[in-house]
């Protein structure tokens, strides 16, 4: 049953591990200004990339079962590992279209000139079968480095995106990738495209910087658009923005990140 509010209204449901899919949400919103948005960081839970599968996979259903509770009529999984582990189970189960995150590969090939790229995501996300997959599409040209980079995550989530902290850890993971000659850096994790100043600070001149949220954004609008959702015809838009975290915690970050002030709700118990 929808909650009251939100009842007959149509919005489309955005959810990561935490703060970071709000790069997502808001290339939606620059793509999407009149349709509605329900956000979910799973705080609590972040970061998926050091859970197994099946923890993930239960996290996206439950919170997917709440997204459609509050009348969305798509879900966006705006996090790399929640996609690798849950993304076909969340398909086969609900019949809204689900939306998901792959890294942008496929357009760093065709933009590489010395014919090496440089993948940056969570070592979850580079060892799924999902990522495996789109890796094999390429098997000769352009050579495709990988570098896990542990800590990142916990660096956004802090809103730490300058500090020495998050500046070392970056230009320990892009040494190896530079030094091989990428000179196109893919970011495989949705919290990575705020950390993208630093990284054109510690990259020399000519490397390409590739966030997909961009074309997540367009492929939502037109699977919104195959289904007819009203909604794209609106003028009004509303966001509301959830945590299973500690919203006194989360909402100053999240506030940083999105550029504005947000009244954060704790997620309910069933989601929680």
């Amino acid at each position: 049953m929808r909650e009251a509010g939100v009842s007959g209204s149509e919005c489309v449901g955005v959810f990561d591990s935490g703060v970071g899919g709000l790069s997502v949400l808001g290339e939606i919103r620059r793509e999407l200004p009149s349709i509605g948005l329900q956000y979910v960081a799973d705080s609590r839970y972040a970061p998926y990339g050091d859970k197994p599968r099946e923890y993930v996979e239960a996290r996206s259903l439950a919170i997917c079962d709440f997204l459609l509770e509050r009348g969305c009529e798509a879900i966006v999984v705006a996090c790399n590992t929640a996609t690798g582990a849950a993304i076909e189970t969340l398909r086969g189960r609900y019949r809204v279209p689900i939306v998901g995150m792959e890294p942008a590969v496929k357009p760093a090939a065709e933009r590489t000139r010395s014919g090496v790229v440089g993948v940056l995501a969570t070592g979850s996300t580079l060892s799924s079968p999902k990522f495996a997959t789109l890796r094999a599409r390429f098997p000769e040209s352009p050579r495709i480095l990988v570098q896990p980079c542990p800590g990142l995550v916990d660096q956004v989530e802090a809103g730490d995106l300058q500090g020495p902290i998050t500046r070392a850890l970056l230009a320990h993971y892009l040494a190896p990738l530079l030094r091989e000659g990428a000179d196109v850096i893919v970011l495989g994790c949705t919290h990575y495209p705020f950390l993208a100043p630093l990284i054109w600070d510690l990259v020399p001149p000519g490397v390409q910087i590739i966030d997909p949220s961009p074309a997540v954004s367009r492929e939502l609008r037109r699977r919104l658009q195959l289904i007819g959702a009203k909604a794209l015809h609106r003028s009004v838009a509303k966001a509301e923005f959830w945590t299973s975290g500690s919203a006194e915690r989360v909402a100053p970050v999240l506030a940083q990140l999105w550029g504005a002030a947000v009244e954060l709700r704790s997620l309910p118990a069933s989601a929680a």
